[in-house]
């Protein structure tokens, strides 16, 4: 289904509620989505973890989990890219998609309520998850969002000074934190990054807005275009703690973020 605003455009699927295309005009501004791949274009959706989990597998409150793996042996990107997400309301410039996910390898059911909103060259994403089981439940959430870019792109940060890197060992953070700088490189990695991230090129040049949603995937691994990825805690979040929420029983968390070219 598609929601516009003047000549801005995104394409939205119920499919684990996936940014299959956003254009301004008849550019586009996203890389087009493969819902064979749907991490290696558009923007997925990542609930209820954001990128991996060790060895898919954690202990929580004393019980052991068991998640889907990947080929590197951990679990990866969460669990609702595949599940079928319901409309609730739409509208020319919006719509808003809701999942109940229930998985062997998590321990409470979650409500997921997710609504996008185009603007005038821009789209604005909340995440509103909703503990409606009877366990506590732990959460990290985020998005994937390939943005097109041309050779020379560049990052700009609000405060230059917060930037701090994960440190990592075979992608998956330790805990640890470095201050760090952003540079035009390779990059697979998580950073924790205060206030607006802007990613300009002479292809566009986009900024990133973010609420309850610190950390952010850096990833380069596609040709053309730069994935800077909204994150409300890292990668691996189940074990090293960074931005692990605790939902309870009937809680709700929210979680926004916002791209606007210009």
């Amino acid at each position: 289904m598609k929601i516009k605003k003047g000549d801005t455009e995104a394409e939205i699927l119920t499919k684990g509620a996936y940014l299959n295309a956003f254009r301004i005009g008849s550019k586009d501004m996203i890389l087009k989505g493969d819902l064979e791949r749907p991490t290696r274009g558009g923007m997925a959706i990542l609930i209820p973890y954001s990128n991996r989990v060790k060895n898919a597998e954690y202990i929580f409150e004393g019980v052991k989990y068991t998640l889907p793996q990947n080929r590197e042996g951990n679990a990866i990107h969460g669990l609702v890219m595949d599940k079928e997400f319901s409309v609730v309301t739409k509208s020319d410039d919006s719509v808003s998609l809701e999942h109940v996910l229930e998985h062997e390898g998590y321990p409470s059911r979650l409500d997921c309520l997710i609504t996008y909103k185009v603007f005038k060259y821009g789209l604005r994403t909340k995440i509103v998850i909703r503990n409606v089981g009877n366990k506590r439940a732990p959460l990290t959430v985020g998005a994937h969002p390939y943005f097109i870019t041309a050779d020379d792109w560049r990052i700009i940060v609000e405060k230059e000074e917060s930037v701090k890197k994960c440190v990592s060992f075979n992608k998956i953070p330790t805990g640890e934190l470095i201050k760090t700088k952003l540079e035009h490189t390779d990059y697979d990695d998580c950073f924790l990054i205060s206030g607006s991230i802007q990613l300009h090129s002479s292809y566009s040049k986009v900024r990133i807005t973010r609420r309850n949603m610190p950390f952010v995937q850096i990833y380069t691994g596609i040709r053309g275009t730069v994935a800077i990825e909204p994150m409300s805690g890292a990668p691996d979040a189940y074990h090293n703690g960074l931005g692990l929420k605790i939902l309870e029983p009937n809680e709700s968390s929210y979680f926004a973020f916002a791209f606007r070219f210009h």
